[in-house]
Parts: C-alpha cells; structure tokens; sequence
C-alpha cells in the first residue's frame, strides 16, 4: 500500500523541522561556548592588565627608593633634615606609573589631605633609650603599658616587672627593640592604643576608617568620630635614632671635637677657624671648667649644656652654631636616642620635657607651653635653627625645661634616619602599592635598614588623589 502524497510530505517537513532544531540547539550551544571563552578572554584580559601595572607600581616603588636615596646623599650632608621643596615627594611619574611620598606637616595644621615628604626617625622618642617618666607622658599612656615597654628591652634575664607573656604564646623578649612594630606584641598593646584613629598611618582622618566605641557604648576618646587627627603610639617612637660622632667626607672620616678631654689649643683653634669671634675667651672657659686648678673637673653632660655654658660666656648663638657641627660632649662612636628639636611635634617635645623634668620642678603645663613656644619659634625663625642654641632663646637659658634638658644628653638639631612611606599607582590608577622605608644616613651612605608592605593597609592617599588619579584616569582610558 502506497503513503499518500500529503501524508509523504508532513513526514519530510517533521524530519526537517527536528534537524532544523537540533542545528538550532548546536549553533546555541557553539555560541554559549563562545561567549563563554570570549568572557573568559576578557576577564584574563583584564587580569594581565592588572597583573602589568601591578608590576610597574612595583617598580615605581623601587625607583622611588632609589629617589629618596639619591634625595638623602645630596640634600641631607652632616646630618640636615631635607626640606620637601628640595626634590618631589607629590605624584611624581615614573614611566606611567607615580609616587608620592607620605609624611607629617610639621606645623601640625590638620587637613583632609596627607602632608607629603619625608618623616624624620629623630623626631621621635627612641623605644630603647626613653625612660618611664617620659612614656607616661605620652597621650593615653597607661603606667601598666609605660612599665612594660621599659621590661621588653630590659637585658636582665627575668625582667623587671612580673609579665604573664605565657597566655599570649611566647616569651618576654628581654633585649632592646629592633623595631617600632615590636610594640604589638609587648603585653597590654592594644590596636587603638597603637594606632589611634589612624589605623592607615597617613596622618590625616579618612573617610572610609570608623572605628567602634569602646565598652559600654561610651565613644572612644581615640576613635575616629572625633574631628582631630589623634595618631597613636606607633607615631611617636623610633628605633633608628643615632648620631655620629664623627664628620664623612670624601677623604675619610673625622672624629668631633671633645670639649670635655681637648686642650684649650685645640677649642681655640677650632673656634678661631670657624669664625667665632671670642674664641680665645671662650675656650679658656671651657678649658677651666673641666680642668681646674684645684679639684675635679666639671663635665660637659650633653650638647646643650655645652651651649648655655657657651652663651654664659659670651658666645652668640650664630657663633654657636658654626661650631655645633664639629663639636661633641660624648666620646662614643654613635649617640642614641636623642630628639631633633628642629621636627620633633608638639606631643614628642612636651613628654621630653615633662619627662626629664618632672624632678626638678617642670610640671605639665610648663611643659606643655614649652613645647609649644618651641614650635612658634622654629615656624618664625625657620632660618635661624640649625643649632640648639635656638632653643635657649625661645624658652630662655633659666626656664626649669632648659636646666632639666642640661642634665642629660637628649636634644640635637641634626638627623640621620629617614622614612620614605612611599605610595604608587601604575598606568590609569591601578595596581596601588606602598611600602614604608628607613633610611640610615649615619655612616655617609644612604642604606636601607627597614622595609615593611601597608598596601594592606588600604588607600592612603586621600580623596582628592583618589578622584585625580584613580576615578578620572579610569574614565580616561
């Protein structure tokens, strides 16, 4: 029996409508599987391109170092603290990526933006070197914490305090700090006591940083919610803080004068070459101060004590300070742990005074207005500060501060450690790095004895630089 004409038909169209849908089935899926690679493609696309100016922030970060260490061997010779209006510190380009170097404003005037430049390391207090009374004049200082500090870098075996380091998982260290970050891990260190309401260490309050109140629901006093900068701890000490007691040159090295053992030839001398117009007078006086006649000699204890003996005798300061760079009160090789009184903030200077003065009748107030009439007058005579006889005329060669500071060798008007805390971004805006640097320039050669990643830290950059160079390079491309 033969099919029907139109019965034939209807199969042929059945036949053709399936293969037609399972042609239509393959060519979807050939589809899929090629957006699916072709999003795959774009999605690495992207990632290479990531992966490539991740590297070249990289190396803008290397050749930023590189930078600071050519900075630091032209401008900072004999211990002088840079100026950032001597080389860039604020998006400088490297190939198409830029750095900026992020550091503190030394007149503390607080802004939404960071300040950019280098930080000086002898602004600050030296974990190794301050004493008690001075840690617990530091902002939200605990005397529990204060003593522990001091236990950590104590070499005596047991420690001076009792520490109950054995819950935390490890042991009192015992021996002096090798670095600022070593705080974290002394017992009662807490991350608001570290860090303030800075948890990014850029110096200023950003937008994107909240910080929880403490127990209780009261608001932390170091949280971000207040409308001032209160940086923590972390900002205020140093490890690195040392001063030669010799001068590099390209012939070699010379050891500085010690007014306490040289002869009264040799301070003339001296003094005569550098131009001091008393010289002879005043090195007869401090050649009979520490070689009497009759009696034990007196002692110069540090380099300001030298100074106000100096302008006792007749010295100007401008004298004083042509000699300051060849002189010394030490006869060690490196002086540790004084303060820079050129760059050291207000919060620095009044624990120095407090601190060291406490027992002879500073109280904190003075103190505190001390510091204060210290940094007005640098800021007013900017010209005029490259000694510490400045200092004698700011606050007055019988304020209770001075005469506490002559007992003791802790003031300089030089620095040898730098940080570079530098921040790069590569090709429009991504890839953003940063990396914190210290810089030793204490034997002639600027070298590198400090390198921590704070990328993790987030953006420090602010949001102007955030808009400039991240938003609309983006939109550029």
């Amino acid at each position: 029996m033969k099919l029907c004409p139109s019965n034939m038909v209807y199969r042929q169209q059945r036949e053709s409508a399936a293969v037609l849908i399972i042609v239509l089935w393959i060519a979807i899926g050939l589809i899929s599987i090629a957006l699916y690679f072709a999003n795959s493609m774009t999605y690495e696309l992207r990632a290479s391109d990531n992966r490539v100016s991740g590297i070249a922030t990289q190396q803008a970060i290397e050749g930023a170092a590189r930078y600071v260490s050519y900075a630091l061997s032209a401008y900072s010779t004999n211990g002088a603290v840079p100026q950032n209006t001597q080389f860039s510190c604020e998006a400088v380009p490297i190939g198409d990526s830029h750095f900026w170097l992020i550091g503190r404003d030394p007149s503390e005037t607080a802004s939404s933006d960071p300040y950019f430049g280098l930080v000086d390391e002898c602004s600050k207090l030296n974990l190794n070197t301050v004493t008690t009374n001075t840690l617990l004049y530091l902002p939200n200082m605990t005397e529990d914490f204060a003593d522990a500090i001091v236990d950590w870098r104590s070499t005596n075996g047991n420690g001076l305090y009792s520490m109950n380091y054995t819950s935390l998982g490890y042991d009192d260290k015992n021996a002096p700090f090798e670095t600022v970050d070593e705080l974290r891990l002394v017992y009662g260190a807490t991350m608001d006591l570290l860090d303030g309401n800075d948890p990014k260490h850029n110096g200023i309050l950003d937008a994107d940083v909240q910080v929880a109140p403490a127990a209780g629901g009261a608001m932390n006093p170091m949280s971000g919610s207040s409308s001032q900068i209160q940086p923590g701890l972390l900002d205020c000490f140093t490890v690195y803080s040392r001063e030669p007691n010799f001068i590099t040159g390209t012939s070699g090295s010379t050891t500085l004068t010690n007014v306490n053992t040289a002869t009264k030839q040799q301070m003339q001398s001296l003094f005569e070459s550098a131009g001091v117009g008393n010289a002879e007078a005043v090195a007869t006086a401090i050649y009979n101060y520490t070689h009497p006649t009759r009696g034990t000699g007196g002692t110069f204890n540090g380099i300001l004590d030298l100074c106000v003996f100096c302008k006792n005798a007749g010295m100007s300061s401008s004298d004083f300070a042509k000699i300051y760079p060849q002189v010394t009160t030490s006869a060690a090789t490196y002086i540790r742990g004084r303060v820079n009184i050129n760059s050291a903030g207000s919060t620095v200077l009044a624990a120095l005074f407090m601190g060291i003065g406490s027992d002879h009748g500073v109280d904190e107030g003075t103190a505190t207005s001390a510091a204060q009439n210290a940094i007005n007058y640098r800021e007013q005579n900017a010209s005029s500060i490259n000694s510490v006889a400045w200092l004698v005329d700011a606050l007055g060669a019988t304020s209770p501060v001075i005469q506490a500071l002559r007992r003791g060798d802790y003031v300089t008007a030089r620095s040898y450690q730098f940080t570079a805390d530098i921040a790069a971004v590569g090709p429009f805006g991504r890839g953003y790095r940063r990396v914190r640097f210290v810089f030793d320039t204490s034997d002639g050669t600027p070298r590198i004895v400090y390198r921590r990643d704070l990328s993790s830290l987030g953006w420090a950059l602010g949001e102007k630089a955030r808009e400039t160079w991240v938003v609309n390079a983006g939109n550029a491309q």
